[in-house]
């Protein structure tokens, strides 16, 4: 699913008929001027990545090159990964109109009962897999009823969430760590797709990221040609040609990059198992939110909730459905930070709900509601890890770190309010 696709709104993902900047509805214009027109109508959606574009460039530079390296690269998704879980579904819930203050908490609960289960009851690993992300979901169900059932704002019900949660948690571990987890349990944190294939002693090219990456690659490239050509042939509006090409080969030479630094350069170590779970993640919901009748239900919520319900909408199975989701992946999150720890401890997920809403709102959902996408909330993860990444690397303190991002995420709000307002004028 490409980075730049095409945003889905409530009224669906189709635009007008009609001319970009001189170009006909088939995307034929490609001069100058239909270019800079594209990529000004298209600015919030296409601002976070070039954002992200700078943000690494400038930490590559000014950490002598040491970013991306692919042992680096291969942290900075690792240690990022629950928080782009969460952004997922985060960002789902903000287009809607909502907040969840709670997942950090539900992440550390969930994590602490698969201790329990798996740990101290001995259950088999996968079962207690199951078991948690099962549990995740009678969490959501039970936040989701207050909200949508109650129609107490979600605001309320998560804060509550937030503390109920985290008593639980101390509850559960008595205020102890539960460790060790076994191997396979830690695989989905931390762990590598066939390590002993290609054993650390011998640094061959790692042939299956590789495979995955040109896989990856043939079928970005054939999605965008053939969204495309659906859309010219449905004689809706397509970006200038220039654009497209821009898309394509960019979109396909950052995948080459990433499968090199995973599977070809010095220290790779291959391709990392939760990379495949959040590639899986990010098709699957980027799908349903724009595909699919609950994604346009969402947007048409989120957009206007009275006029949803006047449409025929059950807004209140969409709001249900959303927190029940969240709860699924917050412990899907409290999986893989508990086995990347390979410890399940009282202070796990603090603060991981204050990074999910940066992510979404930095990546360019709309504090409002009705506008987001789930590419984007990735983005501004990865604009969060980058950061963080790159400041640790430069030495820089903990508590300037932290008013760095903070003030990250306030430029990105002030910009959504800005365009907004630059679009109505």
């Amino acid at each position: 699913m490409s980075a730049l696709d095409n945003t889905v709104t409530p009224q669906g993902p189709s635009t007008p008929k009609g001319p970009v900047g001189g170009g006909a509805g088939n995307g034929s214009g490609s001069g100058a001027g239909g270019i800079v027109q594209f990529f000004t109508s298209r600015l919030r959606e296409i601002g976070i990545f070039i954002a992200l574009i700078v943000i690494v460039l400038l930490f590559q530079a000014l950490t002598g090159g040491r970013l991306l390296t692919a042992g680096n690269v291969s942290n900075i998704i690792v240690q990022n990964s629950y928080i782009l879980i969460l952004a997922i579904g985060m960002v789902m819930i903000i287009i809607a109109g909502h907040i969840d203050l709670s997942v950090g908490s539900v992440a550390a609960f969930v994590g602490a009962v698969s201790g329990v289960l798996i740990v101290q009851w001995g259950l088999p690993w996968w079962l207690g897999i199951l078991l948690s992300l099962v549990l995740g979901a009678v969490v959501g169900m039970w936040q989701g009823f207050w909200v949508a059932y109650i129609g107490i704002p979600a605001f309320i019900v998560t804060l509550a969430g937030m503390l109920l949660f985290r008593g639980l948690t101390q509850m559960t571990l008595g205020n102890t760590q539960i460790t060790p987890f076994p191997t396979e349990y830690r695989q989905l944190g931390g762990g590598y797709l066939f390590p002993d294939l290609f054993p650390a002693t011998s640094s061959p090219a790692e042939w299956i990221t590789v495979a995955l990456g040109v896989l990856t690659l043939v079928l970005f490239v054939a999605s965008q040609v053939r969204q495309r050509a659906k859309r010219a042939a449905l004689e809706l509006q397509n970006e200038p040609t220039a654009a497209f090409l821009v898309k394509v080969i960019g979109g396909g030479a950052l995948i080459a990059y990433l499968t090199y630094l995973l599977g070809v350069a010095p220290g790779s170590r291959g391709t990392p198992i939760v990379l495949v779970v959040l590639a899986l993640l990010i098709i699957g919901y980027s799908t349903v939110m724009s595909r699919s009748v609950f994604g346009r239900h969402i947007y048409a919520i989120g957009g206007n909730r009275t006029a949803a319900k006047l449409s025929g909408i059950n807004t209140r199975r969409v709001d249900f459905l959303l927190f029940v989701n969240m709860g699924v992946l917050a412990a899907l999150a409290g999986i893989v930070f508990t086995g990347r720890l390979n410890s399940a401890g009282p202070g796990a997920g603090n603060l991981f709900e204050l990074d999910a809403i940066a992510a979404s709102f930095i990546g360019g959902a709309a504090v409002q509601g009705g506008v987001g996408r789930v590419v984007g909330a990735i983005a501004g993860g990865l604009v969060m890890g980058v950061l963080n990444n790159g400041m640790s690397l430069m030495g820089i303190s903990t508590d300037v770190q932290q008013f760095i991002k903070g003030l990250v995420l306030l430029l990105a709000v002030a910009f959504d309010v800005w365009n907004k307002n630059r679009t109505r004028g």
